[in-house]
């Protein structure tokens, strides 16, 4: 049973994007190439797979980030460290390209990453450590605090001195 779906949709999304921006900057790559023209005296050449390298490297970087959210669809627990920096990376990633895109292609492409970033923020939060650690950091029945440190302290804190 799935309890928390978002991170297989996020997983979806990415995976989609991954695609999508190989294929883009590909096509872009061949669009220079068969155009045969310079650009401040750079070779079209090496704009071309400079642009479809990019287009590669960017899409793995993207079905990386979609493979740590499917491994935490999938096991229904946090992201370990690697994969915590890589869906908050992301993030980050899709909120620039959301601020270049409302004005470069329009706002429905600023409302599709908008929607990826929200996607991959929630995937984030809802995956909380302190949730996934378990009944162990839970308060006993009993209403004790039983040593583990939760529930209230014992003894208030001290009163800060007037002096």
């Amino acid at each position: 049973m799935v309890r928390r779906p978002v991170a297989w949709v996020t997983a979806i999304v990415l995976f989609a994007e991954a695609i999508g921006i190989a294929l883009l900057n590909w096509f872009l790559g061949v669009v220079v190439d068969r155009q045969d023209m310079s650009l401040a005296g750079l070779d079209s050449n090496a704009m071309s797979v400079s642009s479809k390298v990019g287009g590669l490297v960017f899409g793995l970087y993207f079905a990386a980030c979609a493979l740590v959210a499917l491994l935490v669809a999938l096991r229904d627990r946090a992201p370990g460290l690697v994969g915590r920096i890589l869906l908050i990376s992301a993030a980050v990633v899709h909120a620039l390209l959301g601020a270049f895109t409302v004005g470069l292609v329009g706002w429905g492409a600023f409302a599709f990453m908008m929607v990826a970033l929200g996607l991959i923020v929630f995937t984030v939060m809802a995956y909380d450590r302190r949730v996934a650690a378990g009944p162990s950091d839970a308060v006993p029945e009993d209403g004790k605090n039983g040593g583990n440190g939760g529930g209230a302290p014992v003894t208030a804190p001290p009163a800060p001195s007037a002096s």
